[in-house]
């Protein structure tokens, strides 16, 4: 199922299924708001999105509550979540996915909202959408790459090249919104040749294994996989967490894998992507890139979890198309 794009007039609602909006600055949800609006969107929000609790967050109770509420409203066209965390899992056995199905609509976000998407994709069919939070379009400044990609995949009906940024960014921008750091983007690193269309799922990866060996784990048969991590991941990090995906069943019929580009903290670079590559006999013959605009560094790739791409990554070049979201 894939929802009806965004148009002006539609109204949005702002949800926290994972970190509560009583941790994000008045500035941020100020210039979140109104960078909205100026789209021709209503902003409408969910009635428990300022909770907290010691985990910066809020009950199961009253986040299935939100999310239900924006679903089942029909005057709501699309939903923004607040930003990540750690504990949108903890929702999965409390939804009514009937509910869902009935309503399909806009869900975007990422990082701990993948273990959401990928479930609700599961288990209805709804294509739903990784890419800014509500938080994040509260960024003053390196916001026009996010921006762009938000209007094509959402807005606009047509298929799309997904062309590397120019310079990407990866500082606490939230914290000194005029305090930036612009590194010149040097474009996708092919690491196996070849070209690939498929199913695109996935999203933060550490989260995305928390799936694995439950029924709310996606099918992995003719996917492209969209992987990225955060500034917690290290090259062993991610090195197990790959292996893990690539343990599960139907990873042998994976078209394709698409690598978001990793935190500064990290410490990960081309070379130690390459050789964790280049270590898993399972990945021979399957094309894989890497530093795509997708993940914990800004800006962001907003693209279809359910939908479809073409990748393709001949020598040094390689090219991503969304044919389908």
């Amino acid at each position: 199922m894939i929802p009806n794009k965004l148009k002006p007039g539609d109204e949005i609602r702002v949800i926290a299924p994972a970190r509560s909006m009583a941790i994000v600055s008045d500035e941020v949800k100020k210039i979140a708001e109104a960078r909205l609006k100026e789209l021709g969107f209503k902003v409408s929000y969910g009635k428990h999105i300022y909770e907290k609790d010691d985990f910066n967050s809020s009950s199961v109770a009253s986040r299935v509550e939100d999310l239900h509420d924006a679903f089942g409203d029909k005057d709501v066209k699309g939903i923004l979540t607040v930003l990540g965390g750690f504990n949108s899992n903890q929702l999965l056995r409390n939804i009514d996915y009937n509910l869902i199905k009935k309503n399909p609509k806009i869900l975007c976000g990422y990082s701990d909202i993948t273990a959401l998407q990928n479930t609700l994709y599961a288990k209805t069919g709804l294509v739903t959408y990784s890419g800014p939070h509500f938080s994040t379009f509260g960024m003053k400044k390196g916001f026009e790459y996010t921006l762009e990609y938000f209007k094509k995949c959402l807005i606009d009906s047509k298929k799309y090249d997904v062309l590397a940024s120019k310079e990407w960014s990866n500082d606490p921008w939230y914290k000194e919104q005029d305090k930036r750091e612009f590194i010149k983007n040097e474009g996708y690193y092919v690491i196996n040749p070849g070209k690939a269309e498929g199913t695109i799922i996935g999203g933060n990866v550490g989260t995305f294994n928390l799936l694995q060996g439950t029924e709310f784990m996606p099918s992995l048969k003719d996917s492209i996989l969209f992987v990225e991590d955060d500034s917690e991941s290290k090259a062993h990090h991610f090195d197990r967490d790959l292996l893990s995906l690539i343990y599960q069943p139907g990873f042998e019929s994976v078209r394709g894998i698409i690598i978001g580009r990793f935190e500064k903290t990290s410490e990960m670079t081309n070379k130690l992507v390459y050789q964790i590559i280049k270590s898993k006999k399972e990945l021979e013959g399957i094309p894989v890139i890497y530093g795509a605009d997708f993940g914990h560094t800004t800006p962001q790739l907003t693209f279809p979890i359910g939908g479809r791409a073409k990748l393709s990554a001949l020598s040094k070049k390689a090219s991503i198309e969304i044919s389908k979201h």
